[in-house]
């Protein structure tokens, strides 16, 4: 998120690109195996506030990825760790029109956390926040756009189809005014168990359980999205959320900012829902080739 407000950025990059009907393609006729380096892709998504914002998705061939303990390279962009700082240059396509996206990216945090958290009781699936308090310099050439301001980086890990294991999540993350940084994490599995994280992460790397002011309330109904995506948060009691804009709306994904209260706070948050039952319905899964591509392929 920009300082001045008025803009924001998500990069992910995937190893086993999880939402790919090219990698659940593999994996049907590889009897439920495929592996996850021959479907490796980069997302890209550029908001601002008075839109002519940006999309990229682009999955690569195993031969057009290289890995190392540091560096992570699709293509023609590049991620590579130099100390605590995040290096990213990225030269990519939107889709489905296919303008260059170039720019890059330095994401400096002052320190780093070690601690995973597992979010099924089998320990398929890890929860990483890597660097919760972190600050972002951005320059951008196609568009032309700089801007710096907070950031966090993380990392999900899973070894079985999400969709295998849960049905929905929302998430949450917010700056609170002494430094730290607040995660709300809470999904349904598909055993029919919830599970819910709630930590602090201070500038230092260290977590601490977040306690919300009391009464607090279990979760806040948001209103749905366009697709008539469920939303859901967690609040003080009382607490009425707010949409102040919404950053993704997809059939199964929606990415925005809220306005809430945490721990007697007020508070401006990058929230996310996922609906895994919604991503699995046929209807979302053939929409899917028209937001992203494989290289050297545009249908699965």
């Amino acid at each position: 998120m920009s300082d001045c407000g008025e803009h924001a950025l998500s990069v992910i990059a995937f190893v086993g690109s999880v939402f790919s009907p090219f990698y659940a393609g593999a994996r049907r006729r590889g009897g439920g195996q495929a592996e996850p380096q021959a479907h490796c892709a980069l997302n890209v998504a550029l908001y601002r506030r008075a839109g002519g914002g940006a999309w990229a998705l682009t999955e690569h061939r195993r031969a057009d990825v290289r890995r190392s303990a540091s560096e992570f390279a699709l293509g023609a962009s590049r991620m590579a760790w130099q100390g605590h700082a995040l290096q990213v240059e990225l030269d990519e396509r939107t889709a489905p029109l296919r303008r260059p996206l170039r720019g890059r990216l330095q994401l400096r945090a002052p320190a780093l956390v070690d601690r995973r958290y597992a979010l099924d009781a089998a320990g398929r699936h890890h929860w990483h926040p890597i660097a919760p308090c972190a600050r972002i310099e951005v320059a951008f050439s196609r568009p032309a756009l700089r801007w710096q301001g907070s950031a966090y980086l993380d990392s999900n890990t899973g070894s079985r189809p999400m969709e295998d294991d849960f049905v929905h999540w929302d998430w949450l993350r917010a700056p609170l005014p002494d430094g730290r940084t607040a995660v709300l994490y809470d999904g349904l599995r598909r055993d029919g168990t919830p599970f819910s994280i709630a930590q602090a992460f201070d500038p230092e790397g260290r977590a601490a359980d977040f306690a919300l002011a009391p009464p607090a309330a279990p979760s806040i109904a948001l209103p749905a999205s366009r697709w008539g995506l469920p939303r859901r948060a967690r609040g003080d009691a009382g607490a009425r959320a707010r949409t102040v804009q919404t950053l993704e709306d997809g059939p199964f994904y929606a990415r925005g900012l809220l306005a809430t209260r945490l721990a007697g706070q007020d508070v401006t948050a990058v929230h996310e829902s996922l609906s895994l039952d919604r991503f699995r319905a046929r209807w979302v899964q053939a929409l899917l080739p028209f937001r992203m591509r494989r290289m050297g392929h545009w249908l699965p």
